[in-house]
């Protein structure tokens, strides 16, 4: 079988271009496209073609008819190179009718000059019998797999390989389910070991890792869909512009370092968007990934290569993250909790760090000298004296408490727990209230309040951990929460005369410290603020 120019080229990185726009890899995007009639399906591909992919999946099952003619047109008319699917229903696709008229349809696929076709495994073997003798095409065959429940072992994934390959194929596909974030692991590894090649997805959010690190570790494709067009083929595709603008997809190579924020939910996070940039615009070989993690020692302990260097903490994990680490920085050791964690280059150690205190006691501590009658500083800390009341003991409520402890605030703890209020409480020297006190808790005016709690963050913006009455007996009020950027407590807050100080502020001044302890250099300030504010 002949095979096309760009299959050949398969596992060379394309150094494309110079500076920051070097392409390092020759993965390419392909965007599905679904429409029901010919006409919308080409009106998709010059959208993909606009939006800077490489080539289109045309998914015939969606069509309201399949017809010679219009297979012609589609594949005549298409600006970018196309791989035509007709899938199945029994396979998670869309093609209700006849088996032996849809495999008619790919092989007169072939014969209209397609670059690619795909087939099941299922029915590989009988394709290949049908187009014996075939030896002059241009069209490579993508034989394909999928699992829609869950991702095998690497033993089992490795034999379906193997069946795929004795198929004949020229490109192997392997579809799974993500369970775990760890489930990424078996998929990639895969794809770092084929000999010919491959195309490695693991779907669902926590499988977005595989699909943008298949350009590190050698994928041949990945998919994205269209930005506007807000239907997938599978689950947990980006978009064609999240890959190439936030993820800077061109730039991933063998060698870049990975970096990510572990949380639970991650989706909210807009961390991606503010170190992807920032690490472009100073030239640093890195990316930065969401990642929907259960447990932080199964995460750290799967992926455990040097190129996974650099990871930001989010709720629930900043705790665990702590009892993971190797060494861990005096503070973060007495919060009781790490929001950054580094891999030290030189022997793997795992170092954490606590610099949600840094960010969220600067962003307070000017919040409460712009309250002031002039907003001068005054000698020593304005926590000084304050009584703080901290709702939540987690790691940004233990962050808050000791870092309005180290200023001179007086400090008061309440969370859904008792039991946890309690112990944070006898670590900073702090009194307890139980949380149903919290509304009717008043002993002076002029209190300062920081919500590290996720109540009012997105979806769940229209609640808020403290009733609206209470709130007139502070001067200033910090939520931890940055999306939305302007939580029910904060406007609430604000409608009652105090000062009121954005979770984006506290969030802003610990990514300056993070970018530097990821890269080494300095942060680019005003670049990351930009960005932050675009985002929020």
């Amino acid at each position: 079988m002949t095979l096309t120019t760009s299959f050949y080229n398969w596992g060379t990185p394309s150094d494309v271009g110079d500076g920051e726009n070097v392409r390092r890899n020759s993965t390419l995007i392909c965007v599905p496209i679904m429409a029901k009639t010919v006409d919308k399906m080409l009106v998709e591909v010059r959208k993909a073609k606009q939006e800077g992919a490489d080539m289109v999946e045309l998914r015939l099952d969606y069509l309201n008819s399949i017809n010679p003619c219009d297979l012609q047109v589609l594949l005549e008319h298409s600006c970018l190179s196309t791989l035509v699917t007709i899938r199945p229903t029994w396979e998670g696709g869309d093609y209700k009718g006849d088996e032996g008229v849809r495999q008619s349809a790919l092989r007169k696929a072939m014969e209209l000059g397609a670059d690619y076709i795909d087939v099941e495994l299922k029915v590989a073997d009988e394709f290949f019998e049908s187009i014996d003798g075939r030896e002059n095409t241009k069209t490579a065959i993508i034989v394909s797999s999928h699992n829609y429940i869950n991702t095998p072992s690497v033993e089992e994934i490795g034999d379906l390989v193997a069946r795929i390959q004795a198929t004949g194929a020229d490109i192997v596909k392997i579809a799974t389910t993500a369970i775990d974030i760890v489930d990424n692991s078996r998929i990639l590894q895969l794809l770092t070991y084929s000999q010919i090649p491959m195309i490695g997805i693991v779907m669902g959010e926590k499988g977005l890792m595989s699909r943008i690190l298949s350009a590190k570790y050698g994928g041949f494709l990945t998919f994205a869909t269209l930005e506007d067009r807000g239907s997938i083929s599978a689950p947990g595709q980006p978009t064609t512009k999240d890959l190439l603008e936030l993820y800077n997809f061109r730039q991933v190579g063998a060698d870049t370092k990975v970096h990510g924020v572990l949380g639970n939910p991650i989706s909210h996070s807009k961390s991606p968007h503010l170190y992807n940039v920032a690490f472009k615009s100073v030239g640093f070989n890195g990316i930065y990934l969401p990642l929907l993690v259960d447990s932080v020692s199964d995460f750290l302990r799967t992926y455990s290569s040097p190129d996974f260097v650099g990871y930001s903490y989010t709720i629930p994990h900043k705790m665990a993250g702590l009892e993971c680490c190797d060494e861990v920085d005096p503070i973060a050791k007495a919060i009781g909790a790490i929001s950054c964690m580094i891999k030290r280059p030189f022997d793997g150690k795992l170092i954490g760090y606590n610099i949600d205190y840094m960010g969220a006691i600067a962003a307070i501590e000017e919040g409460l000298l712009q309250g002031t009658s002039n907003g001068s500083s005054t000698k020593g800390s304005p926590f000084d004296g304050k009584l703080m009341v901290v709702i939540g003991a987690g790691g940004a409520g233990k962050a808050l408490a000791y870092g309005g402890k180290s200023k001179g605030a007086r400090i008061v703890i309440t969370d859904s727990i008792i039991e946890k209020a309690v112990d944070l409480a006898s670590k900073v020297g702090g009194k307890v209230i139980n949380i149903a006190e919290l509304d009717d808790f008043a002993p002076e005016e002029g209190m300062i309040l920081a919500n590290a709690t996720p109540i009012g963050m997105q979806p769940d913006i229209d609640n808020m951990p403290i009733s609206k009455k209470a709130l007139k007996h502070y001067s200033l009020v910090f939520d931890a929460i940055y999306t939305p950027k302007i939580t029910k407590l904060l406007r609430e807050a604000q409608k009652s005369g105090a000062t009121i100080v954005y979770g984006t502020e506290m969030f802003i001044n610990q990514a300056f410290i993070q970018f530097e302890k990821f890269t080494g250099l300095p942060a680019p300030k005003e670049l990351m603020r930009e960005v932050l504010a675009r985002n929020t």
